[in-house]
């Protein structure tokens, strides 16, 4: 599968590194190729490739966006023809001051980006979690993988999302529609909560069980 990413910080870098050597191709989207960014997603795994943005989103048959949300507004539109009929995974979260939700909780991130590009087929996923979660997925000694929740209003773009986080280690859970983005978004305001602020493992996760 040929996999974009816009985006390869913290949550990003890990993800294109575990996608490509998972056997996916795998492109950053860089408006500059030589950027400290590249260079550092490059040094985790030389076989990631720096392609010009809207090259790396017309070839990809996945595109994830692990940017800051405060960026979203500047970033997509140009690519709005580009990411048409796309699977675009959103990972990323509007977040406000004292962390709270960066949309005052009116509309999800998800819905926003999708209005942005509204030919793209968003689904939100690896979010609810924090970057060392993506870093390292295996929770050993367990009976049970641990969960990622994801939405989306386009069934098969959401498989295969859901594939490729079962390939990742992740026990895939569908919540619904993208209106539970904003569910979904205060799930990561409770971890960083709950992680950065009262001190909580950042190797928390959460798990579904069923009887």
């Amino acid at each position: 599968m040929n996999i974009t990413f816009i985006g390869y910080g913290n949550v990003g870098a890990p993800l294109a590194d575990h996608l490509q050597r998972l056997g996916h191709q795998v492109t950053l989207a860089a408006r500059d190729p030589n950027s400290e960014a590249v260079r550092q997603a490059q040094a985790r795994n030389p076989a990631l490739q720096a392609r010009p943005m809207e090259q790396a989103v017309q070839e990809a048959d996945v595109v994830f966006l692990a940017t800051p949300y405060s960026v979203n507004e500047q970033v997509i539109p140009p690519l709005a023809n580009a990411l048409a009929g796309k699977v675009l995974v959103d990972c990323t979260n509007p977040v406000g001051p004292g962390l709270s939700h960066g949309l005052a909780s009116q509309q999800a991130g998800s819905q926003a980006l999708q209005a942005l590009a509204p030919q793209a087929r968003v689904v939100k996923a690896f979010t609810i979690y924090g970057y060392e979660n993506f870093e390292n997925s295996a929770y050993p000694g367990y009976n049970v993988l641990p969960t990622m929740m994801y939405c989306g209003n386009d069934a098969p773009a959401k498989q295969t999302v859901a594939g490729l986080m079962a390939a990742l280690g992740w026990a895939p859970l569908d919540v619904g529609g993208l209106e539970q983005a904003l569910h979904l978004e205060h799930m990561t305001l409770l971890w960083v909560r709950m992680v950065r602020v009262m001190g909580h493992s950042p190797n928390m996760v959460w798990a579904a069980l069923t009887r």
